[in-house]
């Protein structure tokens, strides 16, 4: 019913930038926490920023002032604009949408949503 497309990945030098763009479609009629995880090889996913609908955002600590997470609540889409990025953040970028609220008969609410990936790679 509902489902998110991410774009925005790709190849990227040491101390580049990307951004990193997830759109929701489907009938929704609100989303709590929109965010981005990231999973490297041999690691868990983890979180790497959320923004509420009011525009709060979270950030992880590795990411702070580097990263910056915003959303517009109009289109359903949230984006992950990344700086001075490191080899490190070479990882599968994954959207989330929490907290999902679907306007179907009888309605969903509460949905969490994940998006297919998008791999980010950061050369040295």
């Amino acid at each position: 019913q509902v489902q998110l497309v991410e774009s925005g990945g790709g190849l990227v030098q040491f101390g580049g930038s990307l951004r990193l763009s997830c759109a929701a479609s489907g009938r929704i009629s609100r989303i709590y926490t929109m965010g981005w995880y990231r999973q490297a090889p041999g690691k868990q996913r983890e979180l790497v920023a959320t923004i509420t609908n009011g525009g709060t955002p979270t950030y992880t600590d590795s990411v702070k002032g580097r990263f910056t997470i915003s959303r517009d609540n109009a289109k359903n889409t949230v984006y992950l604009q990344m700086n001075s990025l490191k080899t490190e953040d070479t990882a599968v970028y994954y959207c989330n949408a929490d907290g999902v609220n679907v306007a179907t008969t009888p309605p969903l609410w509460d949905l969490v949503v994940w998006g297919q990936g998008t791999l980010v790679t950061v050369s040295s």
